[in-house]
């Protein structure tokens, strides 16, 4: 019979790994105190959450929502840093970290209900966040307008200059 905290640990779990649109495991072993509050803060300001969990209580919550098997990777000490919006800001976040602090290891997560391998965590923290896709987009549509706006006055312009030239080129002939 399970004990009431695990039950409502577990109950937790679940929910909190219900919508969301990556979890990255790390090993953070050997981290000073310190070391994780900045590492917390940092995960933070990407917009995600970490947390401990026993992994006998993942492994069942896992199980019950149906996310994939992680099998080795819960063994020893993990962390779980739940990302319910960006995932490649989270997995910068942890993937800086751990260039900085070699302590901290990146086991690997999941993300959009598939298993993610640890250069996989690294591919995704490699691409764009949304922010930067965001100002690419932007960038892109401002050329595209500006280019429209310089060939919309240079009809004018062009209309300008013939006339003027055409004006020139009158009173020469009268003479």
């Amino acid at each position: 019979m399970p004990n009431k905290q695990n039950v409502e640990t577990l109950a937790t779990i679940k929910d909190e790994l219900k919508d969301i649109s990556a979890m990255w495991i790390v090993d953070y072993r050997g981290l000073s105190v310190k070391e994780i509050q900045e590492l917390r803060r940092n995960i933070r300001d990407a917009g995600a959450k970490m947390t401990v969990w026993k992994n006998t209580i993942m492994k069942l919550a896992i199980e019950e929502l149906k996310l994939p098997d992680l099998g080795e990777i819960l063994t020893g000490p993990s962390a779980f840093v739940v990302a319910p919006e960006d995932p490649v800001a989270s997995a910068k976040a942890v993937r800086d970290f751990a260039k900085k602090n070699e302590a901290l290891e990146i086991k690997g997560g999941v993300m959009d209900g598939e298993f993610v391998d640890v250069e996989g965590v690294k591919a995704i923290a490699a691409l764009p966040s949304r922010e930067e896709v965001y100002a690419q987009i932007a960038s892109m549509i401002s050329g595209v307008a500006r280019g429209i706006a310089t060939a919309i006055n240079g009809v004018p312009r062009g209309l300008a200059q013939s006339i003027s030239q055409v004006a020139e080129q009158k009173p020469a002939d009268a003479a």
